[in-house]
């Protein structure tokens, strides 16, 4: 009896060891990501299943720096806002925040750097998203792995959990059979990971802006800078879009070049007031989603949910602006630098006090704002 009190451990470890053995390369799940240019994962979904050992090899094909986050279930924006709030920190802790929401991650890697993560995928079934969270690039270069016995994911055009401009992207989804194999595709040679027909957007460095801003283009040649760092738009011009040259190669604090010319820039402290019209509000990113391809962004002012949809005017002479407060319980302001500007204002409601729109809670549930500019009207003249 004693001697077989001693045998059980050892019997233990062996049957152990005889596991792992007997797994070798066909019991572990091998994932590889690369970068695409446009700041995107060459493929931005897979499935494991749940406590399967996974081994994630990830290049960095791209000209810039990048890391690689795998975050708990629906905590990827709050992971990639804890990020940006290391600011001078950031370099230092790869922008890995210290957070209960990260899983598991890659540290910064410079150009055609690799390195490989092993990991016990979780038990519990979900969507795990993966993210690179360097600035300025967690708003769009993110994926998913999903957890499940089944293999399941769903279909690629109303997967949630993936860039909407790569929903309709083959190369996007690795399936549940070929991962192994994903990494040999073709990758494509144009600058963007999508047909840049407008609308459509870039999560990227831009000047006069945030790390968090956004370049947006428009049809009638119309492009804007929304900034998902404070909640606004920053400017807009018209002509090309933008030129991201030198930053996709790496030069140090390179930003994307606009193509054109600014007809429009915000010189507001604030452009939406809640309550009381000479009051900052307090503003926080909530992301974007797309309507008919124009991205719908989503923030909160105290803590009150704002949608802003931004559209190009028929004409080409200027903007479209959108808002939705539905749950507004105080009055609303717009301010506007009208004598600075060079644009003029067209409100769906409210009434203009000096150089700031007043909407009452009810007409703050749902305004437009059209913006045209007066050296677009010109230009058009001559």
């Amino acid at each position: 009896m004693f001697l077989i009190k001693r045998l059980i451990p050892l019997l233990f470890f062996f049957l152990q060891a005889m596991q792992l053995m007997a797994q070798g390369n066909d019991g572990v799940t091998e994932v590889t990501l690369k970068v695409m240019p446009g700041l995107q994962f060459d493929v931005v979904r897979f499935t494991v299943k749940p406590g399967a050992l996974v081994k994630l090899s990830f290049t960095n094909t791209d000209d810039m720096s990048h890391n690689l986050l795998i975050t708990k279930p629906g905590k990827r924006l709050a992971v990639v806002n804890a990020a940006l709030q290391l600011e001078e920190k950031g370099p230092a802790m790869n922008y890995i925040p210290k957070s209960s929401d990260v899983l598991w991650s890659v540290p910064i890697l410079s150009p055609e750097q690799t390195k490989s993560l092993s990991f016990k995928a979780p038990l519990q079934a979900g969507a795990y998203p993966y993210v690179c969270t360097y600035p300025g690039h967690g708003f769009v270069m993110y994926g998913v792995m999903y957890v499940n016995a089944e293999g399941k994911m769903p279909e690629l055009k109303n997967d949630p959990n993936i860039p909407p401009a790569r929903q309709e992207d083959k190369l996007a989804d690795a399936g549940k059979h070929d991962i192994h194999h994903a990494h040999q595709q073709e990758m494509p040679k144009a600058d963007h990971p999508y047909a840049t027909v407008p609308p459509y957007l870039y999560r990227i460095f831009m000047e006069d802006a945030s790390p968090a801003a956004i370049a947006v283009s428009l049809p009638q040649n119309l492009s804007y800078c929304w900034d998902a760092g404070v909640c606004r738009l920053r400017y807009a011009w018209k002509g090309g879009f933008v030129d991201n040259t030198a930053l996709w190669k790496g030069h140090a604090d390179a930003t994307a070049k606009i193509i054109g010319t600014i007809f429009y820039r915000d010189k507001t402290t604030y452009p939406l007031r809640v309550g009381d019209p000479d009051a900052i509000p307090v503003t926080e990113y909530k992301g974007y989603r797309l309507v008919d391809k124009y991205p719908e962004f989503h923030y909160t002012l105290n803590g009150i949910d704002v949608y802003e949809l931004i559209l190009p005017k028929e004409d080409g002479k200027g903007l479209v602006r959108k808002f939705r407060i539905p749950d507004a319980n105080k009055e609303v302001w717009f301010a506007a630098n009208l004598h600075d500007e060079a644009v003029t204002y067209e409100a769906s409601a409210g009434n203009w006090d000096h150089e700031k729109l007043r909407l009452n809670p009810q007409q703050a549930r749902e305004f437009t704002l059209i913006m045209t500019s007066y050296p677009l009207v010109y230009s058009r003249k001559k």
